[in-house]
């Protein structure tokens, strides 16, 4: 097996080296983390294109990174908010179309070498090639992304990808965006091969040159012509009259799980469907088509928006420049091993971070290591991580009911019940044993970090990590912040959250912060309404038709009725009748219910957890006729006291930016995405809009919906937040 030895040409993201008779084209782009595509980097294809069918040296090509941990990382999306029509995005699906057509009718056979991220383009691109390796390694996953940005794939990849992996894998990839990993990668036929990376140019490059070799049974045993399939698939895809049922199926469940809001999966699928049944040709072009159209759609707007607030979220320290260096967090505390902090000790261990687990008795840690346990085993089920890597992770971990170990915790996050007492309790005996520059944190959804840091010898080493449950599943956390925080504390606590793959919203402390004061405000109205005779089912469908995974009675099951009880005791002392419970609330957290925890709450629970019907006896309980309540009713009243309660926070500094809010909802409670936020939202109703359906509201229900100040001093000045 050879290497590159001569002859090194260079572009500014290319450069080309040939090891004998075949031509190694290495994509670097200078200045980027990763590789993407785009018109530029098209233009340097076109001129190695160029000359690999003009070089009668050159009988083979092989494609490859020069990035450590990725390939190419999909199209460059900076070039997406300047396409002001669809006719224009068309073209640039087609130009990419026309690209890869082009890499695919070359002379010479093409061998892409992938090892990390593959998506998007840079799927689409090795789709193209004659032959893909790909290296046996965690980082190396494979996607098509575009419909988590409201956008199809638009160079080929509806065409190629069922075609080399047949119509129900790809239709998985395709509709979902969800990552497939280097085996199954391999099992599906979406890849050829799978080799370690330190070997990965070597055998790439003796692929190039078997499949050029004269022996064609040779080259022929290389490339695989069929898809691997089970016998039901085979039948289903093998016919038009399968591959509708396929269609329809597909179809039915995008509809059942967007309900409408996405209409880029749909636009996906009409464009795989083209495809198949008039041809490449035909299925390339309304796959350009499509491209364009979704490109436009408001829905794609919002998606992308949210892209680049994230990525701009994730180069900010949490504090103002100059930041402070983050205090490297090599040791973690947790105090309380139930619930919450055996989440939080399950993503810690993971990234490395060795972890001391605290609670009150023995029984108490078994019960938080088996929950830790079954987080990892969830990987294992979904082939992630092997048993191996399970046993070792766990390693990392270790208990104790008193507090040996903590004193050389970098960080200590505090995750007991919601009781000011029982946390000023702990704070003082775990301050003491704590280094001189750890930094305290606790995991509060409610009670200001000021009440808490009020025993604290150290406040300004004290803030709120607020993480949302299950830990290892929720994206969103919040970092809560006093005045007396110092930015040292600020920034490690922000670091270690990236660390964790979380993103971090920074907001001034408050009762609720955030994310459980809008929420509560959203919640509560739902109570209102369930109060005034509306169905617990009703209240929650409209919310769902409206976007959110799940609807707000059925959330506050899924949370706990005991603690919503507790939120709302916290806010309503700090806020006032605004914030007060409904007497339907408070009756049914006075009846004891906890909710799916506990087997009953407005749901009935099997005893796996499974939610079943409405238990009608909280209609007796709470009292009162049911009515028709308009669904469009309980979605304004909701949704607005939502949005209302952000501009509070916006207006009072909770929040530092427009954009920290609509990260913070979407991410960490459900605000539809495909609406951008509730800052976005109130810009595309229009704030006068919004003002004037408060105040209509508000002389119904006082003082519940009066306007924030923002928002009325916005509209008076025709202002948006964007």
């Amino acid at each position: 097996m050879s290497t590159p030895t001569s002859s090194t040409q260079r572009s500014a993201s290319l450069s080309t080296e040939l090891a004998d008779d075949v031509l190694v084209v290495t994509i670097d782009q200078p200045g980027s983390a990763v590789n993407t595509l785009s018109p530029a980097l098209a233009g340097e294809f076109e001129s190695v294109f160029i000359r690999v069918d003009e070089d009668p040296l050159i009988n083979g090509v092989v494609l490859i990174s020069g990035k450590p941990d990725g390939f190419i990382a999909g199209a460059d999306i900076d070039q997406f908010p300047q396409l002001k029509s669809a006719d224009k995005a068309e073209r640039i699906s087609k130009m990419g179309q026309d690209l890869l057509n082009r890499l695919q009718k070359l002379r010479a056979p093409v061998v892409v070498a992938i090892h990390g991220a593959c998506l998007g383009g840079g799927l689409e691109l090795s789709l193209a090639c004659r032959y893909r390796v790909a290296t046996d390694h965690p980082k190396t996953t494979f996607a098509l992304p575009e419909v988590q940005l409201g956008l199809i794939p638009g160079m080929g990849g509806t065409q190629r990808l069922p075609r080399q992996v047949g119509l129900q894998a790809a239709l998985d990839m395709i509709l979902t965006g969800r990552n497939v990993r280097g085996k199954k990668a391999l099992q599906i036929g979406l890849v050829n091969e799978l080799v370690h990376p330190s070997i990965l140019c070597e055998i790439a490059i003796d692929r190039a040159r078997s499949l050029t070799s004269r022996d064609k049974q040779q080259a022929s045993h290389l490339v695989r012509t069929s898809v691997p399939r089970g016998p039901v698939s085979a039948l289903l895809e093998s016919n038009s009259l399968g591959r509708g049922v396929v269609f329809k199926k597909a179809r039915e469940s995008v509809l059942e799980k967007t309900h409408g809001h996405f209409p880029a999966p749909l636009a996906a699928l009409e464009a795989v469907q083209a495809g198949y049944a008039h041809g490449m040709t035909q299925g390339l072009a309304t796959e350009a088509r499509l491209f364009g159209e979704m490109a436009m759609t408001d829905v794609s707007r919002q998606l992308v928006f949210l892209f680049f607030a994230s990525n701009s979220l994730k180069k900010d320290p949490g504090v103002p420049a100059p930041a402070p260096e983050a205090q490297k967090v090599l040791t973690l505390g947790v105090l309380g091993a139930g619930f919450m902090g055996a989440g939080i000790a399950s993503i810690a261990i993971q990234q490395g971070t060795s972890t001391r687990l605290k609670d009150t008795d023995t029984a108490r840690l078994a019960k938080g290591f088996s929950s830790i346990r079954n987080v990892l085993q969830e990987r294992v089920v979904r082939k992630q991580i092997t048993k191996r890597q399970l046993d070792d992770v766990m390693t990392l971990v270790g208990g104790t009911t008193n507090y040996s170990g903590f004193a050389s915790a970098d960080l200590v996050i505090e995750a007991v019940f919601e009781d000011l007492g029982l946390k000023h309790q702990v704070l003082a005996e775990v301050e003491p044993r704590m280094d001189t520059a750890a930094v305290y944190a606790s995991n509060t959804s409610t009670i200001p970090i000021g009440r808490i840091a009020e025993v604290a010898k150290h406040p300004e080493r004290v803030l709120g990590m607020h993480f949302f449950s299950p830990v290892h599943k929720m994206p969103l956390l919040e970092v809560i912040v006093t005045p007396k925080t110092a930015p040292e504390a600020t920034v490690t606590a922000v670091a270690y959250g990236k660390r964790l793959g979380k993103t971090v919203i920074v907001v001034n402390d408050g009762p609720g912060f955030y994310t459980t004061r809008t929420l509560s405000a959203y919640m509560n109205e739902a109570g209102r309404m369930l109060e005034e005779g509306a169905s617990i089912e009703v209240i929650d469908k409209a919310l769902v038709e409206f976007g959110f995974p799940v609807g707000p009675i059925t959330l506050l099951d899924e949370v706990g009725i005991d603690v919503g009880g507790k939120v709302q005791q916290v806010l309503s002392e700090a806020f006032g009748a605004r914030m007060a419970a409904s007497d339907a609330m408070r009756l049914v957290v006075l009846a004891g219910r906890t909710g799916r925890k506990g087997g009953k709450g407005f749901y009935l629970y099997d005893e796996d957890g499974s939610k079943g019907n409405v238990d009608q006896t909280i209609y007796e309980m709470i009292g009162g006729q049911r009515r028709e309540f308009p669904p469009d009713e309980i979605v304004q009243r909701c949704v607005l006291a939502l949005v209302n309660e952000a501009a509070r926070c916006l207006e009072e500094g909770i929040l530092r930016s427009a954009r920290d809010g609509d990260l913070g909802a979407v991410f960490g409670i459900g605000f539809p995405p495909f609406l951008g936020g509730p800052f976005r939202y109130i810009d595309s109703v229009g704030v006068a809009r919004v003002v004037e359906q408060l105040e209509e509201l508000n002389v119904r229900f006082p003082p519940r919906f009066a306007p924030a100040d923002i928002l009325v001093e916005m509209a008076g000045q025709r202002r948006t937040f964007y």
